[in-house]
């Protein structure tokens, strides 16, 4: 598995950045089905953080349906259920993403400037009219 990081200066709770990183991996295929996270005494060691801490990204992952976690086994990634997309798509649209967030820094955006306009993106209702501001 990728090495994951935590940024804990970042207003971004840890545990949701180690959710967010795991999904992403899972989604884009990096972490396929059957594949084990470390233990989270291994990767709350490993990033410097509580082992609840971890416990709490995992729980929430296993929530979503992107890995089952069982005494003994570990915690494993599953299929994830919400996946309607190829994993090429998904990759396409991850370099997508990559070059629009390489833009927004070439402009001067921070990255948190960058996250509240995604955000802002996706709590619009999806047959929501796009306005001249969105084009």
């Amino acid at each position: 598995m990728r090495t994951l990081t935590v940024d804990l200066d970042s207003p971004v709770p840890v545990y949701e950045q180690i959710r967010t990183q795991v999904a992403a991996l899972v989604s884009l295929g990096t972490l396929n089905p059957g594949d084990r996270l470390p233990s989270s005494r291994d990767l709350a060691r490993d990033l410097g953080v509580a082992v609840g801490t971890v416990q709490r990204a995992y729980r929430e992952l296993e929530a979503a349906g992107a890995v089952s976690s069982r005494p003994r086994t570990g915690t494993v990634v599953t299929a994830p259920a919400h996946r309607r997309s190829s994993v090429a798509d998904q990759r396409s649209f991850a370099d997508l993403a990559t070059q629009m967030v390489s833009r927004g820094r070439e402009l001067g955006l921070d990255d948190s400037a960058i996250l509240d306009i995604v955000t802002g993106l996706l709590q619009q209702p999806v047959d929501a009219p796009r306005t001249h501001a969105q084009r």
